[in-house]
Formats: C-alpha cells, sequence, structure tokens
C-alpha cells in the first residue's frame, strides 16, 4: 500500500470515531434532559406538589392532674436488731437458716444449759437452808418473848433474838434474789427474736463458746414488714408537706424502680425531719410501707412520688404536643380551616400521660402531637387520629378556663 493508500485509511478512522463520538454525545445529553429532577414547588404546608402537611393531633380536654413531688429514696428497715448471747457458753444448737423470716419470740439458737442449772439448784439449796434457820429463829423469839413477860429472861436476850430473825429474814430474800437471777441467766441460754423480720448471715457456728461482750453476736434481723423509705425534698416545699401532715391527712407515697417504669409499693408520709441539711438544702421526709409482697429491700435506691394535692378540671393535654421555642412553651394549634398557630402556653403540673396548661388554651382546641417539625405558622395541614370536630373556642376561654381549681 502506497503513501496515498495509507493518508485515505487514517482519514477514514478519524471519521469513524468521531462520529461514534457524536453519537454518544447526542444519546447521553437527550438521555439525561429526560430524565432530570424537575424543581416542586412547595405549597402552604411544606408538603411535596403543594398538598396538607399530615400530623397527628390530639384535643386539649378537661380532667385532673395530680401535684406530684418526686424524690431519690432509700429503703430503710424500720428496726435492725444484732442478736447477742447475754450468756457465756458453749453454742449447741442453731435453729435458723440463712435468709429466713422469723417471728417474734421464735427460738433461734440455744446454749448449754446445764452450768446455769447447776447454779439454780445452788440458790434454791440456799434459800432452804436460810428459811429453816429463819423459822427456828422465829420459834425461839416466841419462847423468849413469854420468859420476858413471865420476867425469867433480860430485855437484852428478846432484842438479840428479834435481831435474828430479821437477819435471816433478809438472807432468805437474798436466796430468793439468787434463785431469780439463775433462772434469768438460765432462761437467756434460749436465745429467741426480738423483732419479726429476716434473718441475715450466720456470724458464729454452732460449737464456739459465745461471750456476752462478742461485738459482733450471732445474726442481725431486719424487720422488712412494713418498711420505711427515706427521701428529701427541697426546703421550699416543706411548709406544704407540714401544712398536709399537722392537719392529719394522709399523705400517699409511691415507690418507683430506677427507671421509674414499675411501681413497687405504695405507702404513706409518716415524719419529717426537725431540721435542713444547709449543705444541700433539703429536709428528709419518711415512708411507711406494708410491703407484704416483699418488693422493697433494705439499702435499695427507689424513686419517691408523694401526691400533695390535685388540681381538677383544668386543661390538659399530651406533654408531645409541647414545643420550646424563643418566646418560651409553644404548642401548635389546628384552627377550623385546617391550617396550623403557634400559642404560647402555660404550663402546671404534669403526670405521665397529661400535662396541665394554667393559660393559653382552651378545652376542645386540637394540638399537633407528631409532626410538627416541618410546620411553620399558616401552614396547611391534614390531621389524622383521633379528633372531636372543631369549634371556635367561646370570648375569654383562654383566660381563666385553663387554671383549674384545687380540689377541696
Amino acid at each position: 500500500m502506497g503513501r496515498t493508500g495509507k493518508l485515505i485509511l487514517v482519514l477514514v478512522s478519524l471519521a469513524l470515531v468521531a462520529g461514534a463520538a457524536w453519537w454518544v454525545y447526542r444519546e447521553y445529553w437527550s438521555a439525561g434532559a429526560s430524565s432530570a429532577p424537575v424543581p416542586l414547588q412547595k405549597g402552604r404546608g411544606g408538603a411535596a406538589g403543594g398538598g396538607p402537611t399530615p400530623v397527628v393531633g390530639a384535643p386539649a380536654v378537661l380532667g385532673s392532674v395530680d401535684i406530684v413531688m418526686s424524690g431519690l429514696g432509700t429503703v430503710t428497715p424500720l428496726r435492725t436488731v444484732t442478736v447477742r448471747s447475754r450468756v457465756d457458753g458453749e453454742l449447741i444448737r442453731v435453729l435458723f437458716q440463712e435468709g429466713q423470716l422469723v417471728k417474734e419470740g421464735e427460738l433461734l439458737a440455744e446454749i448449754d444449759p446445764r452450768a446455769f442449772k447447776v447454779q439454780l439448784e445452788q440458790a434454791e439449796g440456799q434459800l432452804a437452808r436460810d428459811r429453816a434457820l429463819l423459822e427456828n429463829a422465829k420459834l425461839d423469839l416466841q419462847r423468849y418473848q413469854t420468859l420476858f413477860k413471865q420476867d425469867s429472861i433480860a430485855k437484852q436476850q428478846v432484842d438479840t433474838q428479834l435481831s435474828l430473825v430479821r437477819q435471816y429474814e433478809g438472807a432468805v430474800r437474798v436466796d430468793r434474789s439468787q434463785i431469780d437471777n439463775a433462772k434469768l441467766q438460765l432462761a437467756y441460754t434460749r436465745i429467741t427474736a426480738p423483732v419479726a423480720g429476716r434473718v441475715g448471715l450466720r456470724l458464729v457456728d454452732q460449737g464456739n463458746i459465745v461471750r456476752s461482750g462478742d461485738a459482733n453476736g450471732l445474726l442481725v434481723i431486719t424487720q422488712l414488714q412494713p418498711v420505711a423509705v427515706l427521701f428529701t425534698v427541697p426546703q421550699d416545699s416543706v411548709p406544704v408537706v407540714m401544712r398536709r401532715l399537722q392537719s392529719g391527712e394522709q399523705i400517699p407515697v409511691e415507690a418507683w424502680d430506677r427507671e421509674q417504669k414499675t411501681k413497687l409499693a405504695d405507702g404513706l408520709l409518716v415524719s419529717a425531719d426537725n431540721q435542713v441539711d444547709p449543705t444541700t438544702g433539703t429536709v428528709k421526709l419518711k415512708a411507711q410501707f406494708g410491703n407484704e409482697d416483699a418488693g422493697l429491700f433494705p439499702n435499695q435506691f427507689v424513686n419517691v412520688r408523694m401526691k400533695l394535692d390535685r388540681l381538677v378540671d383544668v386543661v390538659t393535654i399530651p406533654p408531645a404536643a409541647v414545643q420550646r421555642g424563643s418566646q418560651g412553651l409553644f404548642v401548635y394549634v389546628v384552627r377550623p380551616d385546617n391550617t396550623v398557630t403557634q400559642r404560647v402556653v402555660k404550663l402546671g403540673p404534669a403526670e405521665t400521660q397529661r400535662v396541665a396548661v394554667s393559660d393559653g388554651l382552651a378545652a376542645g382546641e386540637v394540638v399537633v402531637v407528631d409532626g410538627m417539625d416541618r410546620l411553620r405558622p399558616g401552614a396547611q395541614v391534614e390531621v389524622t387520629g383521633a379528633r372531636p370536630e372543631i369549634k371556635p373556642p367561646p370570648d375569654g376561654a383562654r383566660k381563666g378556663k385553663g387554671k383549674g381549681k384545687k380540689k377541696e
């Protein structure tokens, strides 16, 4: 092939490459233009295509809300007793099991009683001896008194015999006290439960010599039914609590678990401390719980809820409806034309499912509880969920009607 043929071949190749590139360029841009996203215009609610924004609404209703004071408490036994031996001796019987529930007066352990029985017999023998001497001295006194009346003996001999009788009477009284003491020491060999409660771990095993001066004792009993819970409240709340206590009203108290999801027990407030802790600015309160199901355990941490009062006929809404903005707390209220407006509200006491609104909202108005992140004032919405017919609130309904009143 000559130079001319090679030149023609190169030109043809370049033409083919250029045609292929043009074809690819045209196909790419035509396809891109047909599939490119078209900007969507937003309507008043911010939804695609100009439609209303779907939200979940809930009506504001009149109801009752408890005024509850919360705090962190510690379960404390009403009584904790360390059981010790009152006499020295060998521990021959242990009749309790660790962790056992015992009744007051139940036999727990026994110390070898033989030495104390011997002491009792000695005291009884001494009493019999001194009693015999006393009876003989009384008979001699009667004889001496008769002889003295007959002027047969001196008055000094009668007085001496009378003094001897009184001496023996004193000895008999001492012997009786010795017998009582021996009986008491013998009774101490049987160790019983001073209170009803749960037994802790055994501190001394059978066969050991125990002494009355042992510091650790034999076992520890904690009274769990009933049981107490100690918790603190701010000092500013003390006047309200003390007024309720002094009036004789029973203040209900609830104990909840650490996560405040499960209620453990119901009880009553029984007393308050007599001073404020200066380091924390709080006052200790004590509540008592029956604890029949043993749901509370000593030194357990619980969340305490104390009901001080109840508001009735107050406007309530779900807590999820409340938002926080630059103007404070507000809610989105759905108007009759299905548009929303921001409403600044003042809140009162709150419960788990409802929160009281003291100002800014009337009963029957619908508030948004879900979907408010896409809203702005004046947005068109579509409310889902239970919703009553929306009626314009009467004049002045936003003022005073939501404040509620305390139950007398």
